[in-house]
C-alpha cells in the first residue's frame, strides 16, 4: 500500500487474525491520527532538553517535565516506533533508535520503580517485534542487544518482591506469593503494575530467570503470575467476602498496602485517585488492559509448561488446577472491570477521572448521556479511556470463541472508544498543540494539571502515556485493516 510518498511493504505470510472488526472505525479515520503523530512526534523531539527529564504532560500545549519517576520516557520514543510501524517513516524510525540506544539503557538496571513494562518494552520489545516482522533489518548483533536488554529488564523489575502469604486465612505464617511492590515502598502494591509485570514474562519467554540469594533461581512467570494473583484478590472489588458492602463490583482501589513483617492485607489506599473508596478509572483501565493482554499469553502456554510453574505460582496444586485457577482470576478481574467500565462511561465511552470525585452530580447519569470535556463538574480522563480501549478489545480478542456475546460487546465499546478519542474534540488538531489526544488527567489530589483560564477543571491537555496508548490502539485496528498480523507484547 502507499502512505503518503512512502511505499510500505505487508509480509502476508506472517498474517494471522486480529480478532477485531475493523469496520468500527474507519481506515482512513486512523490514517488521519497517524499523520498527525508524525507531525507532533518530532514537535516534541526537536525542542526537548533531555537533561530536565522525559516530557510527562502538556501545559498550554507544550510538553512539560515532571521530577517524580521517568516513567514516560519509554512511551517518548515508543510512539515513534508505533507511528513508524504504520506509516514506514524513516525518520522516525532512524530518531527513535538512536533515541533508545542513548537514553534507555538506564532504565533497564532501574532498582527504584515498578515502570520495566511501561519504558523498556515500549521500546526495546517494540523494537525487537519489528526486526522480527521484518520492517526493521534483521541484524543479529542489535537482536542479541534488544532481548539481552529485555531479559535483565524482566529480572531486574523482579528483584522488587514483597512476600505474602497466598492462604492467609489457612496458612498465615507461609508467605509463599507475592507482588512486585511499587516506587512506594515494599508496603505498597499498585493497580498500574499489572501492565508492568509483563517485562518479567517476556524475560522468561526469552529463557531468563532472576539469580537470587545464595544462587536460589526465580522463576520469572511463576512470579509475575503470582503478582497477578495477588492484585486481582486485593486491589480488585467483587461485591463479594471482603467487598460485600461495596455496591460496584469491578471497582478497583489505586494501591492496596501490607504490613510488610508479616505480609497481611491492611487497607486500600490512593495516591492519584480520589480515595481509596472510590475508583480512579485510569487505574482501573490499567487492570483490565493488563490482565486482558496476560490472559492472551496464558492462552499460549501447554500443559508441560504449567506441570513446571503450576507448583511454584500455587504450592500444593496440581498444574491443571494451578492452570485454571490463575485463569479463573485473571479473568475475573479483567471482567468485572469491564463490567464496571461499561456502566460507568457515557455514550462515547469517556469516563471522569475518579468515579467519586467531589464535584459529580449523585446520581451521576451514565446511560445515552455525554459530557463536555471543556465545561464537565469534574475532568474527564481520555488518557484512562486510550488504555481501557486496547483492554476491550485484547478481551475480546481472548474471548472471542468462548464467550462471542461477551467479546462483541467489549469489541463494540473498544471502538466506540477509538471513534471518540479519534476525532474532534478529543483528536489534536492544532499544529501548535504538540499532544495527540486532548483531555488527559495526570495527578489531580497533586494538582498537576494545567487549568485554562476562564475553565474550573483541568482540560484541552495531553499526557504522554495516553498519547502512546491512542496510537497502540490506532494500530491494533489499522493493522486489522490493513491484513498485518494481531499485535502482542509476546510476539
Amino acid at each position: 500500500m502507499t502512505w503518503g510518498n512512502t511505499t510500505i511493504q505487508h509480509d502476508k505470510t506472517r498474517v494471522r487474525s486480529a480478532g477485531a472488526d475493523g469496520d468500527g472505525i474507519s481506515q482512513s479515520a486512523l490514517e488521519r491520527v497517524f499523520t498527525l503523530a508524525k507531525a507532533k512526534i518530532p514537535s516534541v523531539e526537536n525542542s526537548w532538553y533531555h537533561r530536565q527529564g522525559a516530557p510527562v504532560f502538556t501545559v498550554r500545549g507544550k510538553y512539560q517535565a515532571r521530577a517524580w519517576t521517568q516513567w514516560t520516557q519509554g512511551f517518548e520514543f515508543g510512539m515513534a516506533l508505533l507511528a513508524f510501524d504504520a506509516t514506514g517513516d524513516q525518520s522516525l524510525l532512524a530518531k527513535a533508535l538512536a533515541d533508545i540506544r542513548r537514553f534507555m539503557p538506564a532504565h533497564v538496571s532501574h532498582q527504584g520503580v515498578h515502570d520495566h513494562g511501561f519504558n523498556n518494552i515500549s521500546t526495546y520489545g517494540h523494537w525487537r517485534r519489528l526486526m522480527l516482522e521484518g520492517k526493521v533489518p534483521h541484524n543479529a548483533a542489535e537482536l542479541d542487544m534488544l532481548e539481552l536488554a529485555l531479559k535483565t529488564s524482566g529480572a531486574v523489575q523482579a528483584m522488587r518482591w514483597t512476600a505474602v502469604p497466598s492462604d492467609p486465612a489457612g496458612a498465615l505464617l507461609r508467605r509463599d506469593s507475592g507482588y512486585i511492590y511499587s516506587f512506594n515502598g515494599p508496603h505498597s502494591l499498585f493497580s498500574d503494575t499489572i501492565r508492568s509485570v509483563r517485562s518479567l514474562v517476556l524475560s522468561w519467554q526469552l529463557g531468563h530467570s532472576l539469580q537470587s540469594e545464595n544462587d536460589v533461581v526465580v522463576n520469572l512467570l511463576a512470579r509475575a503470575l503470582q503478582h497477578g494473583l495477588t492484585t486481582a484478590r486485593f486491589n480488585v472489588y467483587y461485591g463479594r467476602g471482603r467487598d460485600a458492602y461495596d455496591t460496584e463490583p469491578g471497582r478497583v482501589a489505586h494501591e492496596s498496602i501490607f504490613n510488610i513483617n508479616d505480609g497481611r492485607y491492611r487497607c486500600p489506599s490512593s495516591q492519584q485517585g480520589y480515595s481509596p473508596f472510590t475508583t480512579w478509572t485510569r487505574g482501573l483501565a490499567w487492570i483490565l488492559l493488563g490482565f486482558a493482554e496476560e490472559l492472551e499469553f496464558l492462552a499460549t502456554l501447554d500443559n508441560s509448561t504449567w506441570r513446571i510453574i503450576g507448583p511454584l505460582v500455587l504450592p500444593g496444586r496440581t498444574a491443571a488446577s494451578a492452570r485454571s485457577e490463575v485463569t479463573a482470576a485473571f479473568l475475573g478481574a479483567a471482567q468485572a472491570t469491564a463490567e464496571w467500565y461499561m456502566s460507568h462511561s457515557f455514550a462515547d465511552g469517556m469516563v471522569y477521572w475518579d468515579s467519586g470525585a467531589p464535584n459529580l452530580p449523585r446520581p451521576v447519569v451514565y446511560a445515552g448521556a455525554t459530557v463536555d470535556p471543556w465545561t464537565a463538574p469534574e475532568p474527564i480522563d481520555s488518557s484512562a479511556a486510550a488504555i481501557a480501549g486496547q483492554g476491550f478489545l485484547r478481551l475480546a480478542n481472548y474471548l472471542k470463541k468462548t464467550q462471542p456475546a461477551a467479546a462483541r460487546r467489549y469489541m463494540t465499546m473498544a471502538h466506540r472508544i477509538a471513534r471518540t478519542l479519534f476525532s474532534e474534540p478529543y483528536l489534536s488538531t492544532a499544529k501548535n498543540h504538540q499532544g495527540l489526544i486532548l483531555h488527559s488527567v495526570y495527578h489531580r489530589p497533586n494538582g498537576w494539571d494545567y487549568i485554562p483560564p476562564g475553565r474550573i477543571i483541568p482540560c484541552g491537555e495531553s499526557s504522554l502515556w495516553g498519547d502512546y496508548h491512542a496510537l497502540e490502539l490506532a494500530l491494533l485496528l489499522y493493522r486489522s485493516h490493513t491484513g498485518e498480523k494481531y499485535v502482542t507484547f509476546f510476539d
